[in-house]
């Protein structure tokens, strides 16, 4: 395991870091293999994934641990984004632009955003929406200023996978991964995944009277959280695949804080342990080909 500080940014390049794994610009221009960037908000929420790394190489940058290696036979870039839109955003950039990913997962947890959302449901994106963006009269609400959009849309061939994955955890894996107590105590009887428009802001929503305003203002809303449209936003910007999971940790509603961390650590980590390893080995099967912005690079 190989650790690089911030003082040694100053005389590595990134791409130095190691020969075999960190390709120069040169290479990093013709290179036809994936590397998939994965991105948490919370420690818990990617709970063992750098652990089931092989070769793992850690460079600190941007006040955040990047662990670089080979994830079930996947080249990849595991980092925790910490909360919120910006810091979601600095993320996924740096991601791209230093590291050179090809494609970006983000996983985590989420409130539910429709009634027929459950605890233990799994929300795969179809659409994003900053829900606290409103430069009204200049611009329609939600729409990001001078974008001329309000809505920006996952990679779809990617976002299919990660769909599969999910289903085919919750068929196989469930009840392995999760123990009959943590089942019983957040009523996973049987959990279901859901497709459709998920929205972003910097607050943690646990107000049911809001909620229900955004489900008038957004029709198809399945789930609220407070990242996943800023890294959509950036990798509609920099033409790089992108798809976001989400498991339901709450309703979003004045009881969201309740045991919250007791289901991240034992019923989401798990999750998203399980799916990113079926979504990696499915990538390492059949790749995926890269976006404009890698393409952009030849």
């Amino acid at each position: 395991m190989q650790c690089i500080g911030r003082s040694d940014l100053t005389k590595l390049s990134v791409w130095s870091i190691s020969a075999s794994r960190w390709p120069d610009k040169n290479t990093r221009k013709t290179r036809k293999n994936m590397r998939l960037g994965i991105i948490s908000a919370l420690h818990e929420e990617q709970l063992g994934l750098v652990e089931a790394m092989r070769g793992p190489a850690k460079l600190i940058h941007g006040m955040r641990e990047y662990w670089a290696g080979t994830l079930w036979e996947i080249d990849a870039v595991c980092v925790l984004s910490r909360i919120g839109k910006v810091a979601a955003a600095m993320t996924a950039t740096t991601l791209v632009e230093k590291f050179g990913v090809t494609h970006i997962l983000f996983t985590g947890v989420a409130g539910a955003g429709d009634k027929t959302v459950q605890v233990g449901d799994i929300v795969v994106a179809d659409a994003l929406v900053q829900h606290d963006m409103d430069a009204s009269p200049l611009f329609p609400r939600f729409e990001v200023p001078l974008t001329g959009r309000t809505h920006f849309a996952p990679d779809h061939a990617l976002s299919l996978r990660v769909s599969r994955a999910a289903h085919d955890f919750l068929e196989s894996d469930l009840v392995d991964a999760i123990g009959a107590e943590d089942r019983r105590a957040f009523r996973l009887a049987q959990p279901r995944v859901h497709r459709g428009l998920v929205a972003s802001g910097d607050q943690f929503m646990a107000d049911r009277v809001r909620l229900n305003g955004l489900n008038a203002a957004l029709p198809g809303l399945v789930a609220v959280e407070m990242e996943g449209a800023a890294v959509a936003q950036v990798c509609h910007e920099l033409g790089v695949p992108c798809a976001v999971i989400r498991t339901i940790s709450d309703n979003a509603n004045e009881d969201a804080a309740h045991d919250f961390m007791r289901f991240v650590s034992s019923v989401a980590a798990q999750y998203a342990f399980h799916v990113t390893r079926r979504v990696c080995r499915d990538l390492a099967a059949s790749p995926l080909p890269a976006g404009t912005h890698v393409l952009a690079l030849k």
